[in-house]
């Protein structure tokens, strides 16, 4: 449901703004009615808590694999999953993206130059030739790995659920393909609606899971300012008016990612860069029945603060040792 404090924020903010803006009271009063009747209708109510907690608690020791665990093994791989579940992972979270043909594969970019010895963009690549790349080349352990292949969506469940491995399926777009992939999934494989979650920087695409499969959990993935800054806080753009512009929709897009998309979406969790968590963050979530998970937590230091003052999942290039983060 949604918070009293959260809608009188929300309500208002729209009425003042509309009210500002025709210095009239009729047009204000009708959006906010508007939006109100739109979220009674249009919103997605919550899995059960329960649910959620099972998932996303599973005990003292709570660290997800990041792209299954990219430090330790290549990532995005059936070696990374078999990695993490003997480095003590509890889950990995794992990348989702479609080849030329439709296939639904494990893979972060939109190219293949990053992590394989093959170059070009995966819409113009059939599976087949995918599938022929070695995605352990540019990793710091290719020669162990050597040879290692892009999985498909459906190997690299199936060896989650062989390593009982909680999953977090995190799709870069394509809402329609995705949800049809992951329905289809979940159809096959029920135990997932217990132990995989769906994540997404998109909005639309874990409004459109939750329309596919409504009892499928689901987490919004946010990191302030990421419109206008890199993961490290760089500037994306060299022109000052892009980027004193893109920070307007940063502001934006974190309002209604606090006040409105949340609770549209339904979501059971909120995925964040871990700069931004704090005992007070994580209240404010656990106020509105939402689970706070921070990535990426790369330090002994860190892990031991989700784990003993935070009590929180956190997401992990590595289970066994230090290294820099992946954004």
């Amino acid at each position: 449901m949604l918070q009293l404090g959260d809608g009188l924020v929300l309500f208002s903010a729209v009425f003042l703004v509309v009210l500002l803006g025709t210095r009239s009271a009729i047009w204000p009063a009708v959006l906010t009615a508007s939006l109100w009747l739109f979220l009674a209708v249009f919103r997605f109510p919550q899995v059960p808590s329960d649910r959620a907690r099972q998932l996303l608690r599973p005990g003292s020791r709570a660290a997800v694999a990041h792209r299954g665990g990219g430090h330790d093994a290549p990532e995005n791989t059936i070696a990374a999953i078999r990695t993490a579940s003997e480095n003590g992972a509890t889950g990995v979270e794992l990348d989702l993206e479609f080849t030329a043909d439709g296939v639904p594969i494990l893979m972060h970019d939109e190219t293949v130059d990053r992590t394989t010895n093959g170059s070009g963009p995966l819409k113009k690549m059939l599976f087949s030739e995918v599938r022929k790349l070695d995605a352990a080349a540019k990793h710091r352990f290719s020669e162990r790995f050597r040879g290692e292949r892009v999985p498909t969506l459906q190997e690299a469940v199936e060896e989650c659920i062989k390593h009982q491995l909680t999953i977090y399926f995190d799709v870069k777009g394509h809402p329609e393909e995705a949800a049809a992939a992951l329905k289809e999934l979940f159809r096959k494989f029920p135990v997932l609606y217990n132990t995989s979650i769906v994540c997404s920087f998109e909005p639309k695409v874990i409004y459109r899971m939750r329309q596919a499969e409504p009892d499928v959990l689901t987490a919004l993935t946010h990191r302030p300012w990421s419109l206008s800054h890199f993961g490290d806080g760089t500037p994306r753009f060299s022109s000052a008016l892009k980027h004193h512009w893109m920070q307007v929709l940063d502001v934006l897009l974190d309002w209604a990612h606090h006040h409105l998309l949340w609770h549209l979406c339904g979501i059971s969790a909120f995925l964040v860069q871990k700069n931004f968590i704090s005992p007070d963050y994580v209240q404010y979530w656990a106020a509105r029945g939402v689970e706070v998970v921070g990535w990426t937590v790369n330090t002994a230091v860190e892990k031991q603060y989700y784990q003993q003052t935070l009590k929180i999942n956190y997401i992990t290039d590595s289970l066994i040792e230090d290294c820099e983060p992946h954004y």
